[in-house]
């Protein structure tokens, strides 16, 4: 199958709906690509719950005539203004579409940043966010004990959702001491929601101790996670759990940009005020250009599709709430620079990359993210580095210096798909393949 769109929107989250809202409804013929079977994203997964800035925006999707390939993943740029997806389930059958289009705008949003620590390979040992996605889909956890543990603003969130569930939070451990989080807690200030959320979380989560200046050290369990060791400066101590949640923070899903050539800074896609990419006809809006919260990523996705349509004036008009916005991105890179003592934790035998069962003690000789891939495998399996790619950025301060396509597992039957199919009339499309 091949399709044609003015307008081609890469992810479904907050950014990336409304970049396609708004640029359908200035009058571009507008797809929409995601691996998830709804629009939402990882953020807005769950339909009962959703916030009202959710079903305003979701509303507005479903007003408009925006083709969503929901379940399709994108792994290819064959050429320029050509993208190739694969979809994630059902038939093989028709499973690869070919996406050309004359405006591009990645919103692929970001993903949890995971570090090694002994243990951390046991059963029930997870994501904040994925234990969270799952108590969602079903996950029984009433009566079950969680820790929750890591860095960032998605702690206290999780925590307070879990507790909702009546799962038991033993502790909720913040790894950056209280003077590192000054400086967020002022632009908190300055943003009453943001701190009328988060005040809600902390009285939602009151029953739970929570620390600072604290991470997990270990995690031990005979076939399953049993107890988490925990470590506060020199004390140091145990407590049982069914369960760990543990993230440190949000790494941007950049790997299409880089594919495309978009130049890049301190791990973040570069754009102009406008989102655009150092490549023309590529915008980017949302976690990729820097983590800074649902709010700025709605407002970039706003800006991103009226400059994508041409609609410069409205979009021009957005800026300064962008640069408001983007304060808070700064707070929260520093209140989220991780404690160097994580660093220490790994022993040899700990397994870095989960793909390739690649441990410490094979990397640390190693000089580059390269030369760990010639010697060991790392960061070769199926998540391509997406896992321990962040782990060893902070580890050994490597930087992931190339991406090739496909960069997503693909069967061989769609990286041999031919291009020379017709275009599928845009009109013909239902709203959602």
């Amino acid at each position: 199958m091949r399709y044609h769109f003015d307008t081609l929107v890469i992810g479904a989250g907050p950014a990336g709906i409304a970049a396609a809202a708004t640029a359908a409804e200035c009058g571009a013929r507008v797809g929409l690509v995601d691996d998830n079977p709804a629009a939402g994203g990882q953020i807005w997964r769950s339909g009962a719950h959703r916030p009202p800035a959710a079903r305003q925006w979701l509303k507005r999707l479903e007003a408009s005539r925006v083709v969503r390939l929901q379940g399709w993943r994108v792994f290819d740029s064959p050429q320029h203004g050509v993208l190739t997806a694969e979809r994630t389930g059902g038939p093989v059958a028709e499973s690869t579409a070919q996406l050309r289009f004359d405006q591009l705008i990645l919103a692929t949003g970001a993903r949890e940043r995971f570090l090694p620590f002994p243990g951390w390979t046991l059963p029930n040992v997870m994501g904040a966010g994925a234990l969270d996605a799952m108590v969602r889909g079903g996950l029984p956890i009433a009566g079950r004990r969680v820790i929750v543990a890591g860095t960032g603003p998605l702690l206290l969130a999780v925590a307070a959702h879990l507790a909702a569930r009546r799962a038991r939070i033993g502790a909720v451990c913040e790894q950056a001491p209280v003077r590192q989080m000054i400086p967020l807690a002022l632009e908190l200030l300055a943003q009453p929601g943001k701190l009328r959320q988060g005040l809600q979380y902390r009285w939602s989560t009151r029953r739970s101790r929570y620390f600072m200046r604290c991470f997990v050290a270990s995690a031990q369990g005979d076939g399953r996670l049993q107890s988490v060791t925990l470590r506060q400066g020199e004390r140091q101590w145990t407590l049982d759990c069914d369960y760990l949640a543990c993230g440190f923070h949000l790494v941007p899903n950049t790997e299409l940009a880089a594919l495309l050539g978009c130049r890049a800074e301190n791990g973040f896609v570069v754009t102009d005020d406008l989102l655009q990419t150092s490549q023309p006809g590529v915008w980017c809006a949302g976690e990729p250009t820097g983590i800074g919260g649902v709010e700025l990523s709605l407002l970039e996705g706003e800006i991103a599709g009226l400059a994508a349509t041409g609609h410069m004036r409205e979009a021009h008009r957005l800026i300064p709430r962008r640069h408001k916005a983007q304060r808070f991105v700064h707070a929260l890179q520093q209140a989220c620079r991780l404690n160097p003592q994580l660093r220490t934790l790994a022993g040899d035998d700990t397994i870095v990359c989960r793909c390739e069962d690649v441990r410490a003690g094979a990397l640390r000789p190693r000089a580059s993210w390269r030369d760990a891939k010639l010697h060991t495998r790392c960061g070769m399996g199926p998540c391509q580095g997406r896992i321990c790619g962040g782990a060893t950025e902070f580890l050994f301060g490597w930087a992931t210096d190339s991406v090739r396509s496909p960069i997503f597992p693909a069967r061989v039957s769609s990286l041999a798909e031919p291009a020379d199919a017709e275009d599928t009339c845009f009109d013909n499309l239902k709203e959602t393949v």
